[in-house]
């Protein structure tokens, strides 16, 4: 079993930047993918970001991409979500998540664990 907490959150003007960061506990993490979901009031939890185990493939939703740069740091069990040119409609609720199931996913149901989120907020 792994435990997520995710840091990093916070206010930022739109075209500003936030490092997102998700430390897991246990001494398995390199075994788990790992992805960054996100979910704005009143809508659905929605992909952002999926790494690979080791870190070597990445996936990104259109809406994140060439903004955001998700990587990991197996040695410190961490996860990370770059986030740069910030818009308000990033604004959300970030959750990490990880996956044993599969090399990685866009879906939140091959996720097995998640964090308890972090607040992003996006002024104009």
């Amino acid at each position: 079993q792994v435990q997520l907490v995710e840091s990093g959150g916070g206010l930022v003007q739109a075209g500003g930047s936030l490092r997102l960061s998700c430390a897991a506990s246990g001494r398995t993490f390199s075994s788990y993918s790992m992805g960054w979901f996100r979910q704005a009031p009143g809508k659905e939890r929605e992909f952002v970001a999926a790494l690979s185990r080791r870190g070597i493939s990445t996936y990104y939703a259109d809406s994140v991409k060439d903004r955001f740069t998700i990587s990991r740091d197996n040695a410190k069990n961490t996860v990370y979500l770059q986030m740069n040119s910030l818009k308000p409609e990033d604004a959300a609720i970030y959750y990490c998540a990880a996956n044993q199931k599969t090399f990685y996913s866009s879906s939140p149901l091959q996720y097995d664990y998640w964090g308890q989120g972090t607040q992003v907020t996006v002024s104009l």
